[in-house]
């Protein structure tokens, strides 16, 4: 109970100070971003045409997933890395940064890809292999890099990445305290994975990052199927010797309205200074507003012009208070609409509507006003 008092007195003391800065901020213009700070989660297959339109609107990373169960989908030491090649090369091309979450245990070790690979020898073995291999490729003097030098290029059919861009950042699973991305919720068993994962890193690339498990704000569900983001954190921390497994905490603050976002994103602060972790980056590596306008039925979605309002009114809470909230980086959620039936506003979240054209909504202006970007290439 004593860190949660001590989490409760950070939080009234830290919610004091937004108010007033964010006010400033919606005064006039934002203020200036660190580089690599605005990011995307595309929720389509990247291509040029949109990765030019990212790099022009100011977008400088991309966080896409690596879904173990896709690339390794029998218990062969054998890796599908063909839709994972084509984004990483798209993206290299462009100049963008790639920041992957890995996850998605096979079928082949459990009944459900949301069961974390801890259980068995077995399923440890398998997952430490096969991160070792995703680094391993994508890291530092990788294969992927070493397989598309010009030269090399040439000579296997491949296309070129002239300016290599090894990825040194790495997300840990999705959402780890909802039942959606983890079953059952539990920090202990997270706890775990993530000792794990980051021997595996290490072993391979010695400096890279380890960004925590993007967390879900507060998910409706408990128990096993769910738990707050700043309570999964705080358990998370309670593990002996866990601060040395990863560089960073990330959050996922879906909210109804702005207000709701900076109250999800200060309690997690207020948690990791109350574990005296003060120099742990903070991510938020998704956040979004649908633009159909039916909020009672779905509270993520706000209208045409409200989405572009949400999306302002995070952008400068989040750009006033980087500094005193560590930000590193914030990931709109997503780049373009797809047809209903992903997620219940998948089909409106985007900056753009669905389709093989890129069709900007109002979000899309409102961004680039904040990224110092353009609207087109």
């Amino acid at each position: 109970m004593r860190n949660f008092r001590k989490i409760s007195i950070l939080l009234a003391l830290l919610c004091a100070v937004p108010a007033a800065v964010t006010a400033g901020a919606a005064g006039g213009q934002s203020p200036s971003a660190p580089r690599g700070f605005f990011g995307v989660v595309p929720q389509t297959e990247l291509t040029d045409a949109d990765a030019a339109y990212m790099r022009a609107g100011g977008i400088e990373a991309i966080r896409v997933p690596v879904i173990w169960y896709l690339v390794q989908p029998t218990a062969k030491p054998e890796y599908d890395w063909s839709g994972v090649d084509r984004v990483v090369e798209v993206a290299a091309r462009h100049g963008l940064s790639v920041l992957p979450f890995v996850y998605g245990t096979p079928g082949w070790l459990a009944s459900r890809p949301t069961r974390l690979p801890i259980d068995s020898a077995r399923m440890r073995r398998a997952w430490v292999t096969f991160v070792k291999a995703v680094v391993g490729r994508y890291g530092p003097g990788g294969r992927f890099w070493t397989e598309r030098t010009p030269e090399q290029a040439a000579i296997d059919y491949l296309p070129p990445v002239a300016t290599p861009r090894p990825i040194r950042n790495w997300q840990i699973w999705n959402e780890a305290n909802f039942f959606y991305f983890a079953y059952p919720v539990s920090p202990s068993r997270y706890a775990r994975l993530l000792k794990l994962t980051h021997g595996a890193i290490e072993s391979v690339d010695p400096g890279a990052k380890v960004i925590l498990s993007g967390l879900f704000g507060n998910p409706d569900e408990g128990g096993r199927r769910g738990m707050d983001s700043y309570k999964f954190l705080d358990a998370l921390y309670r593990t002996p010797g866990i601060k040395a497994d990863f560089d960073a905490v990330a959050l996922h603050p879906y909210a109804f309205h702005v207000e709701d976002l900076e109250g999800l994103v200060e309690k997690v602060r207020a948690t990791i200074l109350a574990h005296r972790d003060p120099g742990a980056g903070l991510y938020i590596t998704e956040m979004g507003w649908g633009s159909q306008n039916d909020p009672n039925l779905v509270a993520f979605e706000q209208g045409i012009g409200g989405q572009a309002r949400e999306l302002r009114g995070a952008y400068d809470y989040l750009l006033a208070n980087r500094r005193r909230l560590n930000l590193k980086g914030a990931y709109w959620f997503s780049w373009k609409d797809v047809p209903p039936g992903a997620c219940n506003f998948c089909d409106s979240v985007g900056l753009f509507r669905r389709g093989g054209k890129l069709k900007p909504k109002p979000a899309w202006r409102t961004f680039v006003s904040l990224s110092g970007g353009r609207m087109r290439p």
